[in-house]
């Protein structure tokens, strides 16, 4: 059906016309809003957001990397998680910035497949970092006295290394995929950024086995993640009841409560997103949804982390006064 004239009408209405047969060369990224007057207040909100994002995440590695009591397995995943989240948020904003500042919404075939592979590097990369934390929690309250040769440097290494490179499979996956799709003409993304959903929906090609690998992929790369960190934090419950003593309890619970904040932030937004997608059927209200995980999570994340986390907050306090 995909190659029936009806079809091709439908996708590629200059598909037929021989003289206005080309393969494209850039896509036109249609932002948040068509309202001149609003650039200028989304250019500052996403100036800022951004400003935020990376002094805080920076501000998290270097009191991490500076302070030799947070040299522990919890806080090397917590510094590797804001770099993915650097990484993350300045694959989108600046464009997005440079667009409005420009008055251009052009961005180049090889710039959009380019901005895609990152951002799905770096979103999977947040993704299973996530588990690996929840993991070094897990061992930390179910198994504190093998704790030490359990989460040795090596294995927080190599977790770390396996998530990068899972990640980064997954991402020249969906590079592939793009690449193997045919785009004629004049193309507009309903997005902020080049979406991998976005662009097989605009494909005049049959996508069809690409969906399916997507999804497949998807849920493989979610849902064993999110199982996992469920898993972790049924055992943490229940190994945290069977403590005695309310100031246990109290200590086992503090030492998870900012790691599980992030985590219901990012799976929470992700999941909002997907399901207010599907509901409304609207690009517009899909990209301006996708604003709280792509910016809203990776700002918040410093500071949740800081204001939660006691050995964070001395640590930071530390390293402001021997900066001032």
């Amino acid at each position: 059906p995909f190659f029936q004239p009806s079809f091709i009408l439908q996708r590629c209405p200059s598909y037929i016309e021989k003289q206005n047969f080309t393969r494209v060369s850039e896509f036109f990224l249609m932002g948040l809003s068509d309202d001149p007057e609003l650039q200028p207040l989304i250019f500052g909100l996403f100036l800022l957001t951004y400003l935020v994002t990376m002094l805080g995440n920076l501000l998290i590695i270097l009191v991490v990397s500076s302070d030799s009591h947070l040299h522990t397995p919890m806080y090397f995943f917590l510094s590797n998680l804001s770099i993915a989240d650097i990484g993350f948020t300045s694959t989108t904003i600046p464009k997005m910035m440079v667009d409005i500042h420009t008055h251009s919404r052009v961005i180049s075939y090889v710039g959009c497949v380019t901005q895609m592979s990152i951002f799905t590097l770096f979103g999977c990369l947040d993704n299973l970092l996530l588990t690996a934390m929840a993991y070094d929690r897990f061992v930390a309250i179910c198994h504190p006295l093998h704790y030490s040769v359990i989460m040795n440097p090596g294995l927080c290494g190599l977790l770390v290394l396996v998530s990068f490179f899972i990640s980064l499979l997954y991402s020249q996956l969906h590079s592939l995929m793009v690449s193997q799709l045919t785009f004629f003409m004049y193309v507009e993304i309903p997005h902020f950024f080049c979406d991998p959903s976005q662009l097989f929906n605009l494909a005049c090609s049959d996508t069809s086995t690409n969906n399916a690998l997507i999804y497949f992929m998807g849920a493989i790369l979610g849902g064993v993640p999110l199982t996992g960190i469920f898993f972790s934090y049924t055992r943490i419950v229940s190994a945290t009841l069977r403590v005695s003593s309310t100031v246990g309890k109290y200590r086992a619970f503090s030492t998870c409560g900012s790691h599980l904040s992030v985590v219901c932030l990012f799976y929470g937004t992700a999941l909002g997103v997907y399901l207010s997608s599907v509901a409304s059927h609207s690009p517009k209200k899909s990209a301006v949804a996708s604003v709280m995980y792509t910016v809203v999570t990776p700002m918040l994340n410093p500071f949740i982390y800081c204001l939660r986390n006691r050995d964070i907050k001395r640590a930071m306090q530390k390293f402001l006064r021997r900066t001032a």
